[in-house]
C-alpha cells in the first residue's frame, strides 16, 4: 500500500501559441513523474487512443509524444499544481492547489478544455473553470488501466469531442492570438 505523500507538479505544460485544445488530467501518477512526461504509465491508454483518433501510429518517448501534441493543436497539463495523494490515486487527493491555467490562455487561443476522468473534471469545475471561462468544457473519462470497464474502442469513440475540437471547421479552431511560445520543457511526466 502506498502512503499519502505531498506532491508538487513536477512536469511543465506542453503547448505553443497554435493550441487549441487544452487536456488536463489531475496529477501525474508516480511512473509518469519518474517517466517525465504525461500519460506514461505503460497500462494507460491515452497516447493509443490519441493514435487512432489521428490515424497515426503511437507516438513513443517524451520527444515524439510532445511534438505529437503540438503538432494537432493540444495543450497538455494538469488542473493541480500541488496536493497530497496516495501513490495514483485520485480519490484520495487532498489539500489541492490548482495549476494558473491562465498561463496557457495568455499565450494559446484555447477554444476548448477537456478532462481525463472524474477526478480532474470535479477539480476543474471547483479550482480552474474560472481562469479559462470562455472556453467550452467536455469531460472525458479516464485512459487509465484502472478504468477497465471501458475497452480502447470505448475509449476512442469516448475522445471523439477531442478530434473534432482541432478539427479545422470544427467548434474548437478560432483566430489565435499574437503571442510568443511557450511550449514544454525538461522533466515533464504523464498520467496513469
Amino acid at each position: 500500500m502506498s502512503r499519502v505523500e505531498s506532491v508538487v507538479h513536477p512536469i511543465e505544460p506542453v503547448f505553443d501559441e497554435s493550441s487549441r485544445v487544452l487536456v488536463l488530467g489531475t496529477m501525474p501518477s508516480p511512473a509518469s513523474r519518474r517517466a517525465g512526461f504525461y500519460y506514461a504509465h505503460p497500462q494507460n491508454r491515452f497516447w493509443k487512443v490519441l493514435a487512432a483518433l489521428f490515424d497515426e501510429p503511437e507516438p513513443r518517448g517524451t520527444d515524439a509524444r510532445a511534438q505529437f501534441a503540438l503538432r494537432h493543436h493540444i495543450a497538455l497539463w494538469d488542473v493541480l499544481a500541488s496536493c497530497a495523494i496516495e501513490g495514483a490515486s485520485d480519490a484520495s487527493i487532498a489539500n489541492p492547489i490548482p495549476n494558473d491555467l491562465e498561463r496557457i490562455a495568455r499565450i494559446a487561443s484555447i477554444s476548448t478544455v477537456l478532462t481525463t476522468g472524474r477526478k480532474a473534471e470535479e477539480l476543474f469545475k471547483r479550482y480552474a473553470r474560472k481562469m479559462i471561462p470562455e472556453a467550452n468544457f467536455v469531460p472525458l473519462p479516464s485512459t487509465s488501466g484502472a478504468n477497465a470497464r471501458m475497452n480502447l474502442d470505448v475509449l476512442i469513440s469516448a475522445y471523439q469531442p477531442l478530434l473534432q475540437a482541432v478539427s479545422p471547421g470544427g467548434s474548437g479552431i478560432r483566430e489565435k492570438k499574437p503571442a510568443v511560445s511557450i511550449s514544454m520543457q525538461e522533466g515533464q511526466s504523464e498520467e496513469e
